[in-house]
Formats: structure tokens, sequence, C-alpha cells
């Protein structure tokens, strides 16, 4: 008894010393079966290599030899009742990343006056750019009117998969608890500088004043562009810089103007060229989940539908936690994942005026509401600002929204407010946006949201 003992002991021990990463001339599979004895056990008889556990007990990455076909496993592997499910390790990308698009789709900046304008004004206690504080979007979804009525999120911890987000901007740092660097398997405060040479990111990540007064718009990729120091642009245009370099960042400077009470746990599943695996998503979304995170935003899509995704969704949905996505950008009526998913938030992309954006993805199945997507302002590396374009904006201002819904109670709503409360706090919006439904619910509006949420009452207990 003492030797068997052991030796499930060392095969735990070898799945926590192995690094999650894919091998050369191998094919990545996540394995469910429930234990990690039996996950050994599978891997012997089939000849395949355990990588490590995926964040649940009964959850693994596995691989095998490129030289074996994936259905032939499949096939083997089908009567075996220590397999419960087997698939193969998808990739995923950020939506931002769509090769739909071949034109750049960012008019000539700035396109409106209060993009680049870069005055400051009082951000909760800090200075900020006017064009970030007070852009169109925080008044057209009512966020403006909540935030001043002091529904900020207050220690609710809004998770954010993504490519990681800088430690270093002055704006973010107060907000953020540790993540973790699933690309890398470190803890701690994750950012996608280490993605790139030293240089580049040491020049990014100046905390200058100056570039609040003399900056340079530098286009990133089709659907962002960065204000930044001369000499910045300058190191950029001499490097290779990924395509969503940054991104998590962004997405962070939204979330924290909608919800500037919110923690933010940076989450990177992502290298900086957007791509990532679906192992290290489902990872991520465990990990959100056991560490306390109440809203999950995910920025990234996948075109088919995953067992071991929705598995992880639907265990972050019964541990209380609120899972939102982008729908993408491809501009069509489809469905994509995890934003088609019944437990998700899926958001489409709006104008600043509740149009639909023409690169928006969108359709029943797909959207729950939609949120401004066009010439929003956000943070970028060090001091610097980012105009951006996309659904995965609108999604970081309607994950910023739910915090705040999350946070607004009262004496009638000290509960728990579960999925299906959100969803229909959220369908309290501006439906002239979807007349066809193809927008869901329609345009965000958090003034409607906030006060359906205080109108919740919870039944009273009889007394015998």
């Amino acid at each position: 008894m003492r030797h068997k003992t052991s030796a499930i002991w060392l095969v735990v021990l070898s799945l926590a010393l192995c690094p999650l990463q894919a091998t050369a001339g191998t094919i990545s599979y996540l394995l469910r079966t429930p234990t990690a004895a039996q996950a050994q056990a599978v891997c012997q008889r089939y000849g395949l290599q355990l990588v490590g556990n995926l964040g649940h007990p009964d959850v693994f990455l596995v691989q095998a030899s490129d030289a074996l076909p994936a259905d032939v496993l499949k096939g083997w592997v089908k009567d075996d009742k220590d397999v419960e499910h087997l698939e193969i390790d998808k990739r995923a990308g950020l939506v931002e990343k769509s090769s739909r698009l071949t034109l750049p789709y960012i008019p000539t900046l700035p396109a409106t006056s209060f993009v680049a304008d870069g005055n400051l004004t009082k951000l909760y206690g800090t200075k900020a750019w006017a064009g970030y504080v007070q852009q169109p979007a925080m008044y057209s979804t009512n966020a403006a009117t909540i935030t001043q009525q002091n529904f900020i999120g207050t220690g609710v911890i809004v998770a954010i998969i993504d490519t990681g987000v800088d430690a270093t901007n002055p704006l973010l740092a107060p907000s953020l608890v540790p993540g973790y660097d699933f690309t890398r398997n470190v803890a701690g405060n994750t950012s996608d500088l280490a993605d790139i040479d030293s240089a580049t990111a040491a020049a990014l990540q100046q905390r200058t004043v100056a570039v609040l007064d003399h900056y340079n718009v530098t286009q990133l990729n089709q659907f962002s562009a960065a204000f930044l120091e001369q000499r910045t642009v300058a190191v950029l245009d001499g490097n290779r810089v990924p395509a969503l370099l940054g991104h998590g960042t962004m997405v962070a400077g939204l979330v924290h103007l909608v919800a500037p009470g919110a923690q933010i746990m940076p989450l990177k599943a992502f290298s900086a060229d957007g791509s990532a695996t679906l192992s290290n998503i489902v990872r991520a979304i465990y990990y959100a989940t056991d560490n306390g995170a109440k809203v999950i935003n995910m920025s990234f899509e996948i075109p088919q539908i995953s067992d071991e995704l929705v598995r992880a969704v639907n265990y972050a949905t019964r541990k209380g936690a609120i899972c939102v996505a982008s729908t993408g950008n491809d501009g069509e009526h489809t469905v994509v994942y995890p934003a088609g998913l019944s437990s998700v938030i899926g958001v489409a992309s709006v104008s600043q005026d509740n149009q639909a954006s023409s690169f928006t993805n969108y359709g029943e199945d797909l959207v729950t509401v939609a949120a401004p997507g066009e010439a929003l302002v956000t943070t970028y590396f060090g001091n610097a600002y980012a105009a951006v374009w996309g659904t995965s904006f609108s999604a970081a201002l309607v994950s910023g929204a739910v915090a705040d819904l999350a946070n607004a109670s009262d004496n009638n709503t000290r509960h728990q407010l579960l999925f299906n409360d959100l969803q229909r706090a959220l369908s309290n919006g501006n439906s002239a946006c979807s007349l066809d439904g193809s927008l869901g619910a329609g345009c965000v509006d958090l003034f409607q949201a906030s006060h359906y949420i205080h109108d919740i009452r919870i039944p009273r207990r009889r007394r015998y």
C-alpha cells in the first residue's frame, strides 16, 4: 500500500515539473480522465507523453507524435474506460487578428476631436487624458452616470485572459492583482513586453509626462493606433513589433475606465502575435475561477466549439463568475466561441451613434448585447494612450459594466448575482440598434441595468 501511494506522488510531481508547451513533431491533445494515475496509464497504453494538468483535477495535456493521425488515436481510445474525452489542442486568436480585413480600417487620426484630446483631467484621484476619461462611450452607455453614483466595481476581480497587462502603466498599476503567464508558466503580474526585445520594451515603458504634450500617432495594426513620443516611434520603426502587442493593456484600460474600483487580474494566455492554445485558455479560465474572479473577459474567438472550453466556462458559471466575450470582427452572421455559448455574454460592436459597426459579427445565437467599439481611447504601455476599434474593446466595456453591476448592491440586493441576473439586467438597454435581434438586446445602458439590479427583491423567509 505504501508503494502505491509513492507511485501516485511521483506522477503528480512529474506533472508539476513539466512545462505545458508543445514540442516539435508532436500533436497536443486535451485528455479528460479521472486521475493523474489514469492519465499516466493512458499515455503508457498508447505511447503518449503526459505534459501536465490543466487546472482541473481530471483534465490533462498530452502529446503524440505527429506521425500518428489524430483520427487513428481517437479510434483507439474510443472504448477505453479511462478516457472520458479527447480533443486536439486547437489554436485560438484574438479577434483583432482578422485575415478577412485586408485594408486598414482605422481612418486618419484624429478621427474626431476627442480622440487626441491630450489635456489632463481628474480620474478617481489621478490625472489622465481628457480623451480617455470623457470619451463618448462613457455617455452613450450611461457609464459616466453610474460611476458618478459610486457604482465603480469596488472589490470585484476582473480576470483578463489576453496578452498580459503592463504593470508600469500609472493608471492601471494600483488596480492590478497578481496574475499568471501561461505561455511561460510564471506567476505574478504579466506583460507581453517579455515577447519583444529589451530595447523596444524599455522605450515603450517610458513613464514621462512629455508624451502628453508632444506625440506622434503610430498605427500598430489594422485596429489600433498609439500616441507615442517621437523617440519611441523611432525605436518601433526600426523593429518588427508583433501585431497584437499591448492588446491586453488596451482591454484593461477600458475595464478600468468603466469600473475603476475593480481589481484586474492579468492572465497571459496569448503571445503578442495574438496566438494561443486552447489548453492555455482552459487553464486560464480555471485559474481565474479558483482565484476569486467575479468577471472573466475573453476578447478572443475559436471558430469551432470545444467540449473542454464549454466545460471550463460552465465550471466558472457554477462558481458564480460571469464570462464576457467578444463576437469577432469578420462582419458576418455567424457563431464563434466562447461568445456563442449560452452561459457567456457575447458582445458586438456599435459606433458612437449606436449603429452596428461594419466589422462586427452578429446574429441571434451569438450576441447578447452591443457596446461602442469604434475610436475608443484606452491605455497603452507606460504613460501612453491608444485609439482602438473592435469587438475586443466593446467586450471590455461590458466587463467593466458587469463589475459595476455586481458591486451595485443595497440592503435589498445583498446576495450573489448570478449569470441570469446580469443577463436580464443588461437586456434593459437601447433595443433600437437591434430591431431584428441580430445585436441581441441592443446597446448597453448601465443606468437602466443598475435600476434593474436595485429592483431585485429577495423573498423573505417565513417564520414558524
